[in-house]
C-alpha cells in the first residue's frame, strides 16, 4: 500500500494548516476562556469548503473522500480543537440532508450548509439512551401532512447557535426500526433550549438540551423513509468517529509540536545563559 499522498492532498493539508494558523490558532485560548462560538471563522472554513468536504457537488459540497477529509481535519484540529470538532459534525449533517433528503430539503438547506451560510446539529443522544440509541423516547407522531415531535436531547453540540436540526425520533415501535430521522428548522415553534452546559474545555462550541413540544415537522422533511433513522444515524457516526480520531491525532501532534517547540527554546536560553556566565567569569570581581 501506498501511504504517500498524492499533489491534492498535500495541497489540501496545505490550505488547512495555513487556515489553521492564521485564523483558528491565534484565537483558540480566547475562544475557549470567553466560551466564544466562532460563527464568522466557521463561515470562513465554509468559503474554502471546509463545511461539506464530503458533500456531494450537486449541493455545493466537494464531494472528497474520508480520507481527503480526514487529512484537512487532522490540520484543522492543530489550530483549534474544539472548533474543528463542531467543523466535523456539520459535515456530518450536511452529507446527511444531501444524501437522503427529499428535493425540498436540499433545496432548502442543502447548498446554505454547503457553504456555511447556515449551520446544523446532531441530534441523538437522549437523558436516558446514549450509548443505547435505539431506546431513544423522543417521538413523531403523524399528523396529516405533518408530525408532532415531542421528547428532548441532550449534549447537543452548537444547539442554540445553529439553523437546522438532524433529529432522531420514534415513528414506530421499539428499537431501532421504528426510529425516523427529520430535518428540523431550529426555529420552529416549541423549541426550547437549555442552559450552554459547563465544560472542562471544547468551550468554542455550545452544549445544551433541546426540548421538543408539538413541534411540527413537515412529512416532506423526513429524510429517507420511515424507519431508517437508525440506519442513517450509525451511517453519519461511522464517519463521525473518524472525523473525531483524527482531530484527536492533529491534537496529539500539535502537543508534540508544542512542547518541542519550548524544549528548543528553553535549551536554547540554558546555552544562552552558559555561555553568558562562562564570558562574565573571565572578568575580575572587584
Amino acid at each position: 500500500m501506498n501511504f504517500e499522498l498524492s499533489e491534492d492532498q498535500v495541497a489540501f493539508a496545505d490550505m488547512a494548516r495555513a487556515f489553521a494558523q492564521n485564523e483558528l490558532a491565534p484565537h483558540a485560548a480566547e475562544w475557549d476562556q470567553e466560551a466564544i462560538f466562532p460563527v464568522d471563522v466557521i463561515r470562513k472554513a465554509g468559503e474554502l469548503g471546509f463545511c461539506s468536504l464530503y458533500a456531494p457537488e450537486s449541493v455545493g459540497g466537494l464531494g472528497l473522500s474520508r480520507l481527503d477529509a480526514s487529512i484537512i481535519f487532522e490540520q484543522l484540529s492543530m489550530g483549534c480543537t474544539s472548533t474543528t470538532a463542531y467543523l466535523t459534525i456539520h459535515n456530518m449533517v450536511t452529507w446527511m440532508l444531501a444524501d437522503f433528503g427529499t428535493p425540498e430539503v436540499i433545496e432548502q438547506w442543502g447548498e446554505k450548509l454547503a457553504t456555511g451560510e447556515l449551520l446544523g446539529s446532531y441530534c441523538l443522544t437522549e437523558p436516558n439512551s446514549g450509548s443505547d440509541a435505539a431506546s431513544l423516547k423522543t417521538t413523531a407522531k403523524r399528523d396529516g401532512d405533518d408530525f408532532l415531535l415531542n421528547g428532548s436531547k441532550m449534549f447537543i453540540s452548537g444547539a442554540g447557535s445553529t439553523d437546522v436540526l438532524v433529529v432522531m425520533a420514534r415513528t414506530g415501535g421499539e428499537g431501532a426500526a421504528g426510529v425516523s430521522a427529520f430535518a428540523v428548522d431550529a426555529k420552529s415553534d416549541g423549541i426550547t433550549y437549555g442552559r450552554k452546559e459547563a465544560k472542562m474545555g471544547w468551550n468554542s462550541q455550545p452544549t445544551r438540551m433541546i426540548t421538543f413540544e408539538d413541534v411540527r415537522v413537515p412529512a416532506s422533511q423526513l429524510l429517507g423513509n420511515e424507519g431508517d433513522g437508525f440506519k442513517i444515524a450509525m451511517k453519519g457516526l461511522d464517519g463521525g468517529r473518524i472525523n473525531i480520531a483524527t482531530c484527536s491525532i492533529g491534537t496529539a501532534q500539535q502537543a508534540i509540536n508544542e512542547a518541542r517547540a519550548y524544549m528548543l527554546e528553553r535549551n536554547s536560553l540554558a546555552s544562552a545563559w552558559r555561555i553568558s556566565r562562562r564570558s562574565s567569569s573571565a572578568w575580575p570581581i572587584w
